[in-house]
């Protein structure tokens, strides 16, 4: 299969469209990451949390030098990744971001997954996303309630 079919071929999402620098190497379709200054493989989760990173810098003013991606995190003696980690610009992880791909349904599974990472974390902004479907939720740990918003909040708002 060409690049550019495989390219045509992945799903079109719910967020805006960008001019990723896409690439075949070693038989693998790649896209350039820019967080990490790489290309990786293009699987639809990597389509996702590419888009999901350039909508938060371009649309939501999150700054790029604050994103981490694929973040460790030891959970019950297993090691786990976060997808997006995005910090204060004290330094203090603020938000996490949770990508499936587009043909994962965002269901309970998955709230349940974002949810035990942030009980070790304590994160007060939790985003899951296929691509095609966004939760975003505040998390108020003095009183308990989760809030889940209408919009990703801009960085300033966080």
């Amino acid at each position: 299969m060409s690049l550019s079919i495989f390219v045509v071929m992945m799903q079109a999402l719910n967020l805006p469209n960008y001019p990723f620098q896409i690439k075949e190497e070693d038989k693998k379709t790649k896209i350039f990451d820019e967080i990490r200054a790489e290309y990786l493989v293009l699987t639809p989760e990597e389509w996702v949390r590419q888009h999901l990173v350039r909508y938060l810098i371009d649309v939501k003013g999150f700054p790029k030098g604050l994103i981490a991606l694929e973040k460790g995190l030891k959970l019950h003696g297993m090691q786990k990744r976060m997808d997006i980690l995005v910090y204060s610009r004290m330094g203090e992880p603020i938000f996490m971001v949770e990508c499936k791909a587009p043909n994962i349904k965002i269901d309970q599974a998955v709230f349940e997954q974002i949810g035990r990472y942030n009980i070790r974390m304590r994160l007060p902004y939790l985003l899951v996303s296929n691509g095609l479907e966004h939760y975003c939720a505040k998390i108020d740990f003095n009183t308990a309630k989760i809030e889940f918003l209408k919009d990703i909040p801009n960085y300033e708002a966080l």
